[in-house]
């Protein structure tokens, strides 16, 4: 069989295609079966740094954190979806508006347009406070090494993220294929949680997401708040104007740090803040719009 033909088997008769009716998150299946990576990753990426002397940013603390917020994200993101949000994506693909199907030929494409939906969402999770509720969880994280790409909210499927996936389902995609492409892209995600490499080929730099680049996001210098929102690509920073370079050094963290290591706490304080917000007195509209202004917005 061809490398096409191998491809195209794997992506629409393998265990994607057997999944399609199941409740199981094929995102998180897929996060799962990778975390060993991912801890093995952390372990050489701590011993690196621990033979440089460099390794201040591996505290047991911090540690233990990140590993009790990922862990505490994957179960709940795997019950969340199994009780609503499968059967919500599943309406979604009953009412599909093409029949677009992941082969060989679609990969890349369907990717690329994967990758717009992702800045979309992470542009949002910045810019719109309810989004911000839970994705600032993991900006919280004063330091930067590979163990803060676990640091994840628990509370994200409640927030609606998965809409945000939801024109390659009306194309076509079957949820699980949708999320898994999604898995893609958070795999990567993870590897560029780092300070250990500095800059890429500047051609590579142009084009992907990379260290250099996801520090820029993490930072909270002013000229970095709110930049370089890509998962895998930066051209669509490029291109609607959100990309900066990593120039100065970093500074590590959210503009009003929470210094806690209690993850129900970290979870919630964004949303406990929001809803005070929204208590103080004032118009209806005006307590609503703290829902999708900007997570500094305040009133006139």
């Amino acid at each position: 069989m061809s490398l096409s033909g191998t491809i195209q088997a794997y992506l629409g008769h393998a265990w994607l295609q057997q999944l399609d009716w199941a409740l199981i998150d094929s995102k998180q299946i897929i996060l799962l079966v990778a975390t060993p990576l991912f801890f093995l990753a952390v372990l050489f990426e701590w011993l690196y740094l621990r033979h440089k002397g460099q390794a201040q940013s591996y505290t047991r603390a911090r540690l233990l954190t990140n590993i009790n917020l990922g862990s505490s994200y994957q179960v709940f993101e795997l019950l969340i979806h199994a009780a609503i949000l499968m059967s919500a994506m599943q309406w979604f693909y009953a009412h599909r508006i093409f029949n677009v199907t992941l082969s060989a030929w679609t990969l890349l494409p369907l990717f690329v347009l994967q990758e717009f939906c992702y800045y979309c969402f992470h542009r949002a999770s910045h810019r719109v406070r309810w989004f911000w509720c839970a994705h600032v969880v993991h900006h919280s994280d004063e330091d930067l090494n590979l163990s803060t790409a676990a640091r994840q909210s628990m509370l994200y499927s409640l927030t609606g993220y998965w809409l945000f996936f939801m024109p390659l389902v009306l194309l076509g995609l079957t949820p699980h294929q949708a999320m898994a492409l999604y898995a893609a892209n958070l795999f990567y995600q993870f590897f560029v949680h780092t300070q250990t490499i500095s800059k890429l080929p500047a051609w590579f730099e142009y084009i992907f997401v990379t260290p250099s680049g996801h520090r820029v996001h993490h930072g909270r210098n002013p000229q970095y708040i709110d930049k370089n929102y890509g998962g895998v690509l930066i051209i669509f920073d490029r291109l609607f104007g959100t990309y900066a370079p990593e120039q100065e050094p970093v500074d590590y963290g959210i503009v009003n740090p929470i210094h806690s290591h209690n993850i129900w706490r970290l979870n919630t304080h964004e949303f406990s803040a929001m809803l005070r917000d929204i208590r103080q007195a004032g118009s209806l509209w005006q307590r609503l719009q703290h829902l999708w202004r900007p997570p500094e917005w305040r009133r006139p």
